[in-house]
This record gives C-alpha cells, structure tokens and sequence, in this order.
C-alpha cells in the first residue's frame, strides 16, 4: 500500500476536533477548498444549462419532443450511476476516482461545447452525467474521512452545504451572462477550465483513501436500473412524436422494455450478494416514503424549470441573463427556509414539516397553470416561485433527515446517495413525461384551432399550462404519499450529513 494511501479510519470521539488529533491532515482545509470547487462545477452544471435551453435547441435544430434529452441525458446517466459511482470510489480510491471524474467531466463539457448536433449534444450530456456519477460521492467521501473531527466536520460540510444551494444561484446568473454576451456553448466549455484547476491543486493536496474488504461491484444491477430507466424515458419521448402517441406500438414496446428491465432490477438485488440497492433500505416506511417523496417532487420541479425557461424566454422575451434573474428568489426562497426549518424540525417533527412543504409546493404550481401571454412576472409569477421555494426548504431539511435516520452504518453510504438518486431519476422521468404531455397538448390545440395569427403562441401556453397541471397532480401525491406514511416522530441526528443536490 501506497505510503499516501490511508485505510478507512475508525470513529473518533465524539466533539473532537481533527486538529486535536495526531493523524490529522495538515492541509485538509486547502483539501476543503479543492472539493468545493468540484462541487461549485457540478451545482453549476445543473442550472447553467436550464437558462441556454432555448438557444441551443434553436442553434442545433432540435424538435420539441427531443429538447427534454438536454437535460434528460444528464440525469439519467448521473441519478442512474450514482450509487455505482459511491461504490466505486470507495474502492478504486477516492481521489483516483475524483480525478477521473475531474478529466472525464471536463473532457464531456468541451465535446458538447462543440456539438454541431443534437445527437453529439445528448451524448456530450450523457458522459457528464456518468463522470458526474463518479465525482460527486467522490467528493462526499473525501470530505468526510479528511475531517474525522465531528466540529471541524460539521464546519467542512456547512462550506459544502452553501456551495451547494449558494452555487445554483451563481449559475442562473452565469448561465444568462454567458449566453447572452458569449454563446450558449459556454455554458458547457465553461466546466473546462474549473476541472483544470481542480485537477492539478488536487494532485498534490488531496490524500487517497480506500475501502478494504470485500470490493464486488453490482455491474448487473447498474445496467439493468439505468437500461430500465432509458427505456422508459425514450418510450416517453415516442408518445410525443408517434402518430398513435401512448397506444404506438413503439411507444408500448419501450414501456413494456422499462417495466420489464427494472422488475428484473429488484429480482437481482435481492439475490446477488453485494446489492446495488439493498432492499432492506428501501422497506423502511419512513425512508421509503421519503425516497418516493424525493421522486415525485423531483419530476413536477424539473418539469417547471424547462417549460418556465421556454416560457420567460420565448413568451415574455426575457433575454437569458434576465432570466437568470427571475429565478433568483427562488434559489434564495429555498436556502432561507431551509435554514428557518432546521431548527423546527426536532420540535414538529418531519411529517408536518413536509406535509405544509408539499401542500405549498402544490399550490404554487397550480397557480402557475393560469399563465397566459401577458402574465406579469410581478403578479403571476414571482408569488408562485417565493411560496414554492418555501415549500421545498420546508420538505428538503426532513426529508434528508428521515432518509437517514435509524439506518445500519453500513448501510449508511446508499442511504444518502439515494437522496440525490431518487430526486435525479425523478427529475429525468417527470422531464421526459412533462415534455411530451405538453407537445402532445401543443399539437392538439393548432389541429382544432389552425396555426395562424397568435394561435401557435396561445399553443404554446396551453401545452405549458397542461404540463404544470400535471406537475401539481404530482406534487399533491408527493403531500398524500407524506401525511399518509411518514411517522410524526421527533427527528433524531443521522450519523452521517447528507447534501442534496440543488434541482434547479
């Protein structure tokens, strides 16, 4: 073994601080700042791309019914891996894996900076998100064994905890500035240089750390929930350009494939002896509610992103970086209320937290379907936007919370990568969904109206309004899922902090 490889470390005590501690990394803050720069690119990645949307759809042709593989490609190949990504990490080696993902990521950013297709542009966004899988519980991971302190810790992850919800609003604002003063592309090429940087600070600073034992991968299951999860988003994406939609035969073959692909999914896990997804994690009722929850929420919020970006952008005119900017409260809405809500929830507990949270989020998306093309901003969107965010910081905080509490310490490390797996699964089948329930809408309402004069306009909005229907219908099940399964017990400390991953 490597003299700069260090094994698993066991617990320290409890209120000691790593620099109370002989074996304490000496340049584990400058460690700090090299995975918060990581970290900074992937949150960026998230929301940069949402504002360059439209402008990349036009300059590359794309079709309405294939735009939601922009960010489809990306959540799937990321929310998909992400657990064989922990998985990895742990036993390739944290910071080998951190690199790779750094080169990797970088690699796939300049390839769909230069996409001349919408073809080059999906794969481009496929490789983030598979060397996304691969970064993220990389990072986590090297944060937590290079501050084994619990003080010292707790200060690590509250630098990577704004970093996560502080770099979604940097991106909004990056994305519209790089859009309108340079080119959408940037938005992608932008990812370079950081992952330079990244890479070479890292090289010297950070310190490996592996995993020892037993070390099987579940290859199988990785290829049978992602292959399960393409094919149900691609039988989404054929509703919308079949002539038949949902009864093509296409469109059932690839459903029919989905349904068959993930049964199987669940049938290996319980069987193989080292799980992707240990079933005993999901069949908690707390942490399966939650894991459900995250699902449901994640597909109405990604769903309103794309069609809120469209709609701000080609029906109000917003230039990109305005854009950016209205969705500033938002981002700010969400950070406020979970910092208000932490503090309750050991008082209320996590389901009344989540249950007004769900309620709120509900509301504010059915408010959003009277939309039509002279909507103020001031009126009819912002209060939509301040009383959603408040819903989602109100639900983010328990829910992280429930899906950790009470689990096994080996079971600890799936546990939390499932928070972000569910919200990025949900958020591709709920965008892939969205997208072709509002196509399908579009195209319905120009074949009873015609396409002339302001119809296609008024086309638009209605298949905007349909899908934030839908959204609604999705974020009330998300409340019923919650008042109905979740246990009203006081929340207890998990062992481990979790970060979510911002949904912008």
């Amino acid at each position: 073994m490597s003299e700069n490889t260090v094994v698993d470390a066991p617990v320290r005590p409890a209120g000691t601080t790593s620099g109370e501690l002989s074996g304490a990394d000496p340049r584990r803050w400058l460690a700090l700042t090299v995975i918060a720069i990581a970290q900074l690119m992937v949150v960026l990645d998230a929301t940069v791309v949402n504002i360059a949307l439209p402008s990349a759809q036009q300059a590359l042709h794309i079709s309405d019914a294939n735009r939601q593989w922009i960010v489809t490609a990306y959540t799937l190949a990321f929310g998909g891996l992400l657990l064989l990504g922990g998985r990895v990490a742990d036993y390739l080696g944290r910071k080998r894996t951190f690199l790779i993902g750094l080169i990797g990521f970088a690699g796939a950013s300049a390839l769909g900076g230069a996409a001349t297709g919408a073809g080059m542009l999906f794969a481009a966004r496929g490789l983030q998100g598979v060397f996304g899988a691969l970064l993220a519980p990389a990072a986590l991971s090297l944060l937590t064994v290079t501050f084994t302190g619990a003080r010292e810790r707790a200060r690590a992850f509250g630098v990577f905890g704004a970093i996560s919800g502080g770099g979604a609003a940097i991106g909004l604002i990056s994305g519209g500035l790089l859009t309108e003063y340079l080119n959408w592309r940037w938005c992608l090429l932008v990812n370079v240089p950081i992952a330079v940087i990244a890479f070479f600070a890292a090289v010297p600073i950070l310190r490996e750390s592996k995993a020892h034992g037993n070390t099987r991968y579940d290859i199988v299951g990785a290829i049978l929930s992602t292959a399960g999860l393409v094919s149900l988003v691609y039988g989404f994406t054929k509703a919308a350009t079949e002539p038949n939609h949902w009864g093509a035969s296409t469109t059932l073959l690839f459903l029919g494939l989905a349904v068959v692909l993930l049964a199987a999914f669940v049938v290996w896990e319980t069987r193989v002896a080292n799980p992707l997804l240990p079933m005993r994690v999901l069949l908690d009722r707390n942490r399966g509610a939650s894991y459900l929850t995250s699902i449901l929420l994640g597909s109405g919020m990604l769903g309103m992103f794309l069609f809120m970006t469209y709609y701000l952008q080609l029906t109000l005119h917003y230039s990109a970086l305005r854009t950016g900017i209205a969705y500033l409260p938002f981002s700010a809405g969400i950070i406020v209320t979970a910092t208000v809500a932490a503090p309750l929830l050991p008082r209320f507990g996590p389901r009344v937290l989540m249950s007004v949270g769900a309620v709120c989020a509900t509301a504010a998306m059915f408010w959003l379907t009277r939309l039509d093309l002279n909507s103020s901003y001031a009126t009819a969107i912002l209060p939509s936007f301040i009383v959603m965010s408040i819903g989602m910081g109100l639900v983010f905080v328990p829910l992280s919370n429930v899906a950790l509490t009470g689990v096994a310490n080996h079971d600890a490390g799936v546990a939390s990568a499932l928070v972000n797996t569910t919200q990025q699964v949900g958020g591709s089948l709920g965008t892939a969904l969205l997208n072709t329930i509002s196509t399908t809408a579009t195209t319905g309402y120009l074949a009873t109206h015609g396409t002339t004069g302001l119809n296609p306009a008024h086309a638009a909005i209605h298949g905007y309004n349909v899908a934030f229907m839908v959204s609604a219908i999705l974020m009330a099940a998300s409340a019923v899922v919650v008042f109905v399964f979740i246990r009203n017990k006081k929340a207890t400390t998990p062992a481990e902090p979790v970060t979510l991953a911002h949904v912008g």
